[in-house]
């Protein structure tokens, strides 16, 4: 017994004396193994969660939409020649001693940027108007990367609506979408190139539909959205939380060149009339019956006592058009065709377009108190004359 005490003195006394040591020659040694003890036990004690790496919550999420829809949105670049003219102080009799007459314009090459969204496998894309309008070359890109030149299938001014085609395989065609279910509220992504920084996504809603008063185009039914839509993204895909094609972002409303949150797109509805007839035709025909239609104001209503001021008032008659031939007169009030009650002039032009030529429809007529029915043999609308 004693011996066993006498060797637990020693190991006790070694083992200060260790102790000792090693606090003298590093002070920091005990309170680091102290510190590390106590950190392991913290965190053995914790309870923490981590996500999953592929388990990222995604209800909120509209990448699915646009993953479907982003493929098929095409970067479109144009170029086309302007002639330059020549300085006009190079006219002067006195400079041409100098120079002569050997001055000719200048040539300079100008280029645009805007988008485009493939419709079909077979490399039909669709495109506004004004991004393609007067181009000499067309170069489509692709979101995979692939690039190829483009010839222009057919265009439609009134619409500001364009098909181009292109040739390569295995091209992704947007699903199109029913915009006609489409309501106020609903979310929508557009997909574009603006100010031609790379293919981008922006969100937004719905803010209002059947927007026919803007006066960009002839005949209007714009989506209306507050989506940033900003110059390049003209041609591009409004498209719904399914990646679905609602319509083609056309226009913004701007002060300053850049997005206050006011976009218009044409619906599919449109689109799929004017893109069907260009493919087909390489035109769009549209019905006509050769008279100027235009809103009835309240001030109207009340001079030709009118009680509601529905329908529109006819301003004008081409001599010699379906309208003029069938009796129609400046004055007179269009309030239905075949049967179907219009409101106002938006109304009226985008029904007689619809109309098919040479066929009889029947109008219905205000004139002064009496209302009648009046059949026009409709004809074909002529082309749109661009100013220069």
């Amino acid at each position: 017994m004693r011996r066993l005490w006498l060797l637990f003195a020693q190991t006790a006394t070694v083992g200060l004396a260790l102790w000792f040591i090693l606090s003298t020659l590093k002070p920091n040694w005990s309170t680091q193994v102290l510190n590390s003890s106590h950190k392991l036990s913290l965190a053995s004690s914790v309870s923490m969660q981590e996500a999953p790496i592929n388990g990222v919550a995604a209800q909120f999420s509209y990448r699915e939409a646009a993953k479907r829809a982003m493929p098929s949105v095409v970067n479109i670049n144009t170029a086309k020649a302007s002639r330059q003219a020549n300085n006009p102080l190079l006219n002067d009799p006195f400079l041409k001693r100098f120079f002569g007459d050997q001055q000719s314009p200048q040539t300079e090459r100008q280029s645009s940027l805007g988008s485009g969204v493939i419709v079909s496998s077979q490399g039909y894309i669709l495109t506004n108007n004004h991004v393609i309008e007067e181009a000499d070359e067309i170069s489509v890109s692709l979101a995979d990367g692939r690039q190829a030149n483009a010839k222009v299938v057919g265009t439609d001014p009134e619409t500001d609506l364009a098909v181009i085609k292109i040739e390569l395989p295995n091209l992704p065609a947007i699903t199109l979408g029913h915009s006609e279910q489409a309501f106020v509220g609903d979310v929508v992504l557009a997909i574009g190139n603006p100010f031609g920084v790379g293919q981008t996504v922006t969100m937004g809603i719905i803010s209002a539909l059947g927007r026919n008063d803007v006066g960009i185009n002839t005949y209007e039914n714009f989506i209306q959205t507050d989506a940033a839509v900003n110059p390049g993204n003209s041609g591009g895909a409004l498209v719904d939380i399914n990646g679905n094609l609602l319509g083609i972002n056309s226009a913004i409303y701007s002060r300053n060149g850049g997005s206050l949150g006011i976009g218009f797109a044409i619906p599919v509805t449109t689109i799929k009339m004017v893109m069907e007839a260009i493919i087909s035709d390489g035109q769009v025909v549209r019905g006509w019956i050769g008279v100027e239609p235009q809103d009835i104001t309240p001030e109207m209503a009340e001079s030709f006592n009118i009680k509601e001021a529905s329908g529109a008032i006819v301003a004008g008659v081409v001599r010699g058009g379906p309208a003029d031939k069938a009796g129609i007169r400046p004055g007179d009030i269009l309030t239905g065709i075949e049967g179907k009650a219009v409101s106002n002039k938006s109304e009226i032009l985008n029904l007689i377009a619809q109309l098919k030529p040479n066929t009889k429809v029947k109008f219905t007529v205000l004139r002064r108190t009496s209302v009648s029915s009046v059949d026009i043999l409709v004809g074909k609308r002529p082309p749109v004359k661009r100013e220069e």
